[in-house]
């Protein structure tokens, strides 16, 4: 076997690794810039809602989240703030508790933001139509709930909302806030524009309310728990919505080893779950034409954005340099150059305008640092999806 055929081999079985991904993230990528948020029905009536907000330790944010969350254009009397305080002082519940608010408390042995949910939901009573989820750092926009309830009159099990930065503090904070929007783009907006279902985050998402404790029910998860259920409803062929202008805040990292911990439980979810449900979803595929449930499958295993566009680079400038100098004349000298244009091109089509700025190219010169942290959450995963790895907030004003 000559030099040229081994190395023309290795770049083959590159491509096909990266060119896959690459492909996948383009054409959702592309996709998203036709999306246009659909205009909302008139609402038949104003649904009573749970606003569910678990927490775990997170007596610096929860009162200010908990004030901030009264503050909606929908009557005060149709909607709940509940708050499941896990492991909160004593100082902080008193606090709460003057509040025109629910407080449920909950204890366990490990805790699992599933196991708050299902807690609450056991204790609250069944006149609420509209669950909405979120984490104990999360602040709504004033119209959030207005805008939930009147999509609940399209034929939606769950709705996810845009979920965006409340802080652009620190680099790795503008990395985070930028990779969230480039999720929103492909995973939300690309694929709505294709007929398939929003993804959901594990925040800022609204459920039927009945439909989501009946679900949370069967939740197993320790981490990842909104991707459990993500799947279980897209087996059963329900539809997922994604809301553009029906914004949550959401406070970004700031800290390495928070940033890495989060990866850490995130990519360990999302490979457990691979595991379980790619198999069973090339038979719904096949079987029963379900596209959506065998792309959730799909999505688990695409690789982190942030190391698929390092070793695109990477890679791809090391083997334009030994096919330029070695084998001129090689086509796969073309083939990498448009794999490394399509994969450019779809972060540039996925990062919103507003991100197009010096703070933004600061944080640029940042991105080896956090690849070098995913990569290194990426070789740690293991196990993670079966310990409660928990994300400590901290106090940020929004108003």
């Amino acid at each position: 076997m000559t030099s040229q055929l081994t190395v023309n081999i290795i770049q083959v079985v590159l491509l096909i690794i990266l060119g896959l991904p690459c492909l996948y993230i383009f054409i959702f990528a592309f996709a998203g810039l036709f999306y246009r948020q659909k205009r909302y029905p008139a609402p038949t009536k104003n649904r009573k809602i749970a606003v569910l907000i678990p927490g775990y330790k997170e007596d610096d944010v929860i009162l200010d989240v908990a004030k901030e969350a009264l503050l909606q254009d929908y009557p005060a009397t149709d909607f709940d703030v509940v708050i499941i305080a896990d492991s909160f002082k004593s100082e902080t519940l008193n606090a709460l508790k003057s509040l025109p608010i629910k407080v449920i408390e909950v204890a366990f042995e490990k805790s699992t933001k599933a196991k708050a949910l299902n807690k609450a939901m056991e204790q609250l009573d069944n006149s609420y139509e509209i669950a909405v989820v979120l984490d104990a750092d999360n602040v709504m926009e004033a119209d959030f709930l207005t805008k939930i309830n009147a999509s609940f009159e399209w034929d939606f099990k769950a709705i996810q909302g845009h979920r965006k930065a409340k802080n652009l503090d620190t680099s790795l904070a503008i990395l985070d806030a930028v990779s969230e929007e480039i999720n929103n783009h492909i995973f939300r907006k690309g694929h709505r524009v294709l007929g398939l279902s929003s993804a959901i985050i594990g925040s800022g998402m609204a459920f039927q309310y009945q439909f989501f404790k009946e679900i949370m029910s069967t939740a197993k998860a320790i981490g990842g728990f909104d991707k459990e259920i993500e799947l279980k409803m897209l087996k059963d062929g329900h539809r997922i919505g994604y809301l553009d202008d029906a914004i949550v805040l959401d406070e970004k990292v700031q800290k390495a080893e928070v940033f890495s911990n989060q990866r850490r439980r995130w990519l360990s979810a999302q490979l457990h779950y691979f595991r379980l449900d790619f198999l069973q979803s090339i038979k719904h595929l096949f079987l029963k034409g379900n596209l959506d449930y065998f792309d959730k499958a799909i999505q688990f295993i695409q690789p982190p954005r942030i190391l698929l566009l390092g070793a695109v680079m990477i890679l791809g400038s090391g083997f334009l340099v030994v096919n330029f100098l070695l084998y001129p004349d090689s086509p796969l000298l073309n083939v990498w150059i448009i794999m490394m244009l399509s994969c450019i091109m779809a972060f540039l089509f996925s990062i919103p305008r507003s991100f197009y700025n010096r703070k933004t190219m600061k944080a640029v010169f940042s991105l080896p640092k956090g690849m070098i942290l995913m990569l290194g959450s990426l070789l740690k995963i293991k196990g993670a999806n079966k310990q409660f790895i928990h994300t400590q907030h901290s106090a940020k004003k929004t108003r």
